[in-house]
């Protein structure tokens, strides 16, 4: 090989080691929804809060990274991952296959089950037992798919988060809400669901189609941040932050 040639080598080399490392320092851009309590939404103060905004920020201190947190629409979250305007996404998002054509993931960080609220006016969830009722449930979600693929008897409502899908609950404008139990159970804790009668409805359903294990989502090939995030989680985990949060939003535990 020529000096030329070595040196360019060299100079490869040492620019490869020098991105890595000023790599370390930058900021990370990361989203969550901020309208999915508890897991994301604003304070009385106007500041994001709840279990993904507590986790986004334990996690940026594991990896000694200063982070951006901010809120964006659901539906804008990919997209915005996509275009390189976000590293990672806490946003309580299951992974399907459709979104793993699009971004990659980390490993879960908790898990829950779906199930309908309502008024307990009935036991049976069954797509049969609610035809003709009135269902609500998020857009571009899990609970979304299903209900459209198996709930064809009823009204499926899907509204642009689940605040909304709540509300038009509240106002009786939907007979019931499918969505995760650790959501739900926030809601029906509030002075308004309680007033109003509301309550989980059935039992849990039992679809392999609604298994929500939520994973932090990166950039399609972003392999080095995705596991530089697993061992985070697998650090807050061991070192007991990760079960200081889950307390503090759950009397139970949801990993």
């Amino acid at each position: 090989m020529s000096k030329r040639g070595r040196y360019a080598q060299i100079y490869l080399l040492l620019a490869a080691l020098f991105w890595s490392s000023s790599s370390v320092g930058e900021t990370l851009r990361v989203a969550t929804e901020g309208a999915y309590p508890p897991f994301s939404y604003f304070d009385s103060t106007g500041q994001l809060a709840g279990f993904d905004v507590d986790i986004a920020r334990a996690l940026c201190q594991a990896l000694e990274r200063t982070c951006d947190i901010k809120a964006v629409a659901w539906t804008d979250l990919l997209d915005e991952l996509q275009a390189g305007k976000l590293d990672m996404v806490v946003a309580s998002m299951a992974k399907t296959r459709e979104r793993e054509a699009q971004v990659d993931f980390t490993d879960y960080y908790y898990q829950s089950h779906s199930i309908f609220a309502g008024r307990p006016e009935v036991t049976d969830t069954t797509p049969t037992a609610l035809m003709g009722k009135s269902l609500a449930t998020a857009r571009a979600t899990i609970q979304a798919d299903f209900l459209n693929k198996h709930y064809t008897l009823s009204r499926v409502i899907l509204t642009d988060n689940m605040p909304q899908a709540l509300q038009m609950l509240l106002e009786g404008k939907v007979d019931f809400v499918l969505s995760d139990t650790t959501n739900l159970l926030d809601f029906l804790e509030r002075p308004q669901a309680m007033a109003a009668g509301m309550d989980f409805v059935g039992d849990p359903v039992k679809s392999p189609e609604l298994q929500s294990k939520a994973h932090i989502a990166v950039k399609k090939g972003d392999q080095v941040l995705r596991e530089e995030i697993n061992r985070a989680l697998e650090q807050l985990r061991l070192n007991g932050t990760y079960d200081q949060i889950n307390r503090k939003y759950f009397p139970f535990s949801i990993y």
